[in-house]
Formats: C-alpha cells, sequence, structure tokens
C-alpha cells in the first residue's frame, strides 16, 4: 500500500499562550513533542513541522507526514505526546503536497 500525505493542525488551549505561565511539566511534555516529531524526520515519517510566532489564538503548529491510511495517521497525531497529554489539540485531514522547493534549507 502506498503512503498517503497528511498534515495535523496543533493548537494552545487560551491559558498556554502566555509562556509564563507553562509549568515545568508542560515544559517537559513540549520537548518530548519536539523529540517525538525529529525521531520522526528522521525515519521519514514527519516531512515537516513548525509553528507560527503568534502566542495567541491566532497561533498554531502544522505538522506534514506520511500513514498508509487514515487510521494510522489518526493513531500517529494522536500518540504526540502534546496532543497525548492534552497541551495542544490536532486536528488532522488528508494532505496533497502540490509543489515543494528542494534546495530550501532552514540552515539549523
Amino acid at each position: 500500500m502506498s503512503m498517503q500525505t497528511y498534515i495535523y493542525l496543533l493548537r494552545l488551549p487560551e491559558r498556554l499562550y502566555d509562556p509564563e505561565c507553562w509549568t515545568e511539566e508542560e515544559k517537559t511534555i513540549v520537548s518530548r513533542h519536539f523529540s517525538y516529531l525529529k525521531k520522526n524526520v528522521e525515519s521519514g515519517v514527519v516531512i515537516l513541522a513548525g509553528r507560527t510566532e503568534q502566542t495567541d489564538e491566532t497561533g498554531f503548529g502544522i505538522v506534514i507526514f506520511l500513514a498508509r491510511n487514515e487510521s494510522e495517521a489518526e493513531r500517529f497525531m494522536n500518540n504526540d505526546p502534546a496532543v497525548l497529554s492534552e497541551i495542544m489539540t490536532g486536528e488532522l485531514s488528508p494532505y496533497r503536497l502540490a509543489l515543494m522547493n528542494e534546495k530550501f534549507s532552514i540552515g539549523v
């Protein structure tokens, strides 16, 4: 079965818009979220992940990734530590990649 592309949108609850309000536990969970995504970038599952700079209701993160089907995609999103711990909400959609600049590099 061929791999399909999916995207999930991540949003913080209002109480976490201000980074000063984050508990140590929430910071640890977000660190695990980053590690989860990084591991899946390295394994070829995640195509890209990032977030906007806004720290209010307009801010969001995205993860574009590969899965065999919607059930597997939903499982992947729900196993993201930030979604699993309800630090962020996740909204899943099938995604069709139309264009990609293969020369792009974030230079990190």
